[in-house]
């Protein structure tokens, strides 16, 4: 038995390290999206600056690993195998939970993950105590004041974030205006000051008191000295941004890269705990029960557990290097970055959520307040707060999503409120303040319009909703897991780590062609961020034709395994087609509403003279997926249910049409690889000789079916049906060819 508890802490690290990785992925859009949506410096760049900061920081998070070990629970009161069954149970939720979210795109809370996942899995364990008889109650098996007080200070850092964000970012916007560059000045050297001083302040003052070899000398003399520090720290940066920004130096990137640095490092320092703490405090109550537990698992208790941590730096340089590579490697982490850098973009850009009742009727309520605020604002003040916030002068790099004011703001603000909870011993949740932090800095820039205010307040509630759903899952999760290894032993143990494995290295996969569906977003991005009215329509058109061209290859695709699954009666290639085509309807209307979007970037004139060609070709590729649709669901139906089969006579006939309807789809994407349009007019022809064809096929069974074998009649409907689909089909595709080619300028003078 003492193998097995082995088997299970070697297992609880090999977990810690796939936990490492997934919670990097999650976590680094934390410290990576101002740098990212601001362009501070290019992405290699701001991902060594991050990596530095994450490695140092690792260093710095040993007080926090006592949350693990009894910040939740009382070890007095729980044996070993308590324990075990806990830890394990927490681990394999928190992976889970984790990389379900990653695989989303969704930014989750790592903290309120662990938090949960050992208050539902404690709490669970604790229902099986009490129903066994023992005298202790809830207040002697939970730490429920600790464990409270750390839930109410998660979650009331997503207020205090979003106040404070909202405030710094108006008061900073109130002194540069988005026309910073004209307002810099001697501004800049004391803005850098500030901000340098409360990173080192934060960050070295109040971080370097948990490092492990901090001698008790030089912790005494810090906390001696810390105002001269501050007062010493702020005149020098001062004088060291102001000497920058004469040199030419941009000030503002380096505040950036310096805010980059510092959240990695507050990150690792507060949410290290998140990924190993629960390993470590296995490794440590299987070392006190090999030492002094005697062999009886269920009946040692882990009292040992109350006293503070010691990790090892061996064990906190580890985490860190893994987390680097993590951070380095991981391609979960940049489409986790999508959602906040979208919901707090200055302009205007494809809205990855929709509208909500909710969501409405806040705007409507702000604005109505806003609207009594003007009225009892003097028009003098009213006016000078819309010259310092007038949004058209905003100076941003090619491509960045914000300004660097701003990108400034977030990082600062967020590593100083979260370096300020990891020096109470709070686990703040490093997700909740950044992102949060962000929200308010972009209400307070005007960034939420309204055009875009509902779409993105839904995506807030969406986020916000599912941290929530995090506590929730991670609660019961971990309970109902606890209670199954509980019971069931080292086989439920076994089964859950193989399937752990099994979930992790599917989500993966589902991920890598997810990632392949969404390759064309960073040409949408470089047309949106495209000032040249003629360059946008060149890329637009490009994005177009890639899109158009990548769903015509798919429609030829699924029409020839359609129609083949159909005639063999092989009911899994259906099942496989149809569920190709319902994925491929929210493609279609996703790609119509990035164009849409994009056309903006294009001259008025040339926008009003290409809309009706280019709403045509996205119709004509809509009415192409409905007539596949049709054509699936009456052929699944009639193979599904085991009918005849279609009789030998009219396979012939059918595999003519097939093969023209298939030739003729080729040959349209042919003529779009070689931009042939001179070919256009002759596709068309060919169209209407296929139209003609499947007319003629359509007609003469129709006149089989009023004389023939009634047997038959069921499927030669279906087949009909298909022939009526497959007419409409070439027909949209000969409209489409007179959108593409009208869309480009073409020569082409062919008649509709």
């Amino acid at each position: 038995m003492d193998i097995l508890f082995l088997c299970v802490v070697i297992f609880l690290f090999l977990l810690a390290i796939f936990d490492l990785s997934v919670g990097v992925s999650n976590d680094a859009v934390n410290f990576l999206n101002s740098a990212i949506g601001s362009k501070a410096a290019s992405f290699k760049r701001i991902l060594i600056v991050a990596s530095i900061g994450v490695f140092i920081g690792a260093a710095m998070s040993n007080g926090m690993m006592d949350i693990a070990r009894h910040g939740i629970f009382r070890p007095e009161h729980f044996s070993f195998y308590d324990l075990i069954c806990i830890f394990m149970a927490v681990m394999v939720t928190d992976i889970i939970l984790l990389d379900v979210f990653n695989t989303l795109g969704m930014p989750t809370s790592t903290t309120v993950s662990m938090v949960f996942e050992l208050l539902g899995a404690t709490f669970v364990v604790a229902l099986i105590k009490m129903a066994g008889g023992t005298d202790l109650g809830f207040n002697d098996l939970l730490n429920t004041e600790k464990a409270l007080s750390v839930i109410i200070g998660i979650f009331l850092s997503v207020a205090i974030a979003f106040v404070f964000g909202t405030f710094v970012q108006f008061l900073s916007r109130m002194i540069f205006s988005f026309n910073y560059k004209s307002k810099l000045k001697w501004k800049i050297g004391i803005f850098g000051g500030l901000c340098a001083t409360a990173i080192v302040y934060f960050l070295l003052i109040k971080g370097a008191k948990d490092l492990t070899f901090m001698t008790p000398a030089v912790k005494g003399w810090i906390n001696d000295n810390t105002l001269p520090i501050i007062c010493g720290c702020f005149v020098g940066f001062t004088a060291l941004m102001q000497l920058l920004h004469v040199l030419k130096v941009n000030v503002l990137k380096v505040i950036v890269l310096m805010g980059t640095f510092a959240l990695a490092m507050a990150f690792a320092g507060n949410d290290l705990v998140n990924f190993i703490g629960v390993p470590l405090t296995g490794l440590a109550s299987y070392q006190d029960y090999m030492a002094n537990g005697g062999g009886d698992s269920t009946g040692f208790m882990m009292g040992s557990l109350t006293g503070p941590s010691n990790t090892p730096l061996y064990f906190l340089v580890g985490a860190g290097l893994i987390m680097v590579v993590s951070l380095a490697t991981s391609k979960k982490a940049r489409r986790v970055a999508q959602t906040e850098i979208g919901l707090g973009s200055q302009g205007v850009g494809d809205e990855m959520f929709g509208s909500s009742r909710l969501a409405r009727r806040l705007v409507r309520w702000t604005l109505s307040f806003l609207a009594w605020v003007r009225r009892v604002t003097p028009v003098r003040i009213r006016a000078w707060f819309n010259r310092r916030f007038n949004v058209d002068e905003t100076i941003m790099d090619q491509g960045a999503a914000f300004d660097l004011i701003r990108g400034s703001v977030n990082l600062v603000l967020a590593g100083a409120l979260i370096a300020l909870g990891t020096s109470l011993k709070l686990p703040l949740s490093t997700t909740f303040v950044t992102f949060m932090v962000a929200m308010g800095t972009s209400l307070a820039d005007r960034a939420w319009g309204r055009e875009s205010a509902v779409f993105r307040i839904t995506g807030v509630i969406s986020v916000i909703g599912g941290w929530f759903l995090t506590a929730g899952v991670a609660f019961i999760g971990a309970g109902i897991i606890v209670l199954a290894m509980h019971f069931g032993g080292h086989w439920v143990m076994f089964a859950l780590g193989a399937l752990t494995i099994f979930l992790i290295i599917r989500s993966n996969r589902r991920f890598r062609a997810k990632s392949v569906e969404d390759s064309g977003d960073t040409l949408f991005q470089t047309i949106l961020s495209t000032k040249d009215p003629r360059q946008a329509w060149h890329l637009l058109l490009l994005f177009i034709t890639d899109r158009q061209r990548s769903f015509l290859s798919l429609a030829e695709e699924i029409y020839r395994n359609m129609t083949e699954a159909f005639v063999k009666e092989d009911v899994k290639m259906l099942d496989k087609t149809e569920n190709a085509l319902v994925r491929q309807k929210d493609v279609l209307k996703n790609t119509r509403r990035k164009e849409t979007l994009c056309l903006r970037q294009v001259s008025r004139k040339t926008a009003i003279e290409k809309s009706a060609w280019f709403h045509l070709g996205n119709d004509c590729c809509m009415s192409i997926l409905y007539n596949l649709r049709r054509i699936s669901e009456i052929c699944k139906e009639h193979v599904d249910n085991n009918f005849m089969p279609l009789p030998s006579r009219h396979i012939g006939d059918f595999e003519i049409v097939r093969t023209r309807v298939t030739t003729l789809f080729n040959d349209t994407l042919t003529m779009i690889d070689g931009e042939q349009t001179e070919v256009i007019p002759t596709l068309r022809r060919h169209c209407d000789e296929i139209k003609n064809m499947v007319s003629d096929t359509y007609h003469k069974l129709y006149m089989q079916l009023r004389d023939g074998d009634t047997s038959t009649i069921s499927v030669l409907y279906v087949y009909l049906n298909m022939l009526q689909e497959t007419r409409e089909m070439v027909s949209n595709l000969r409209k489409y060819l007179r959108a593409y080619a009208k869309l480009r300028d073409s020569e082409f003078s062919g008649r509709s």
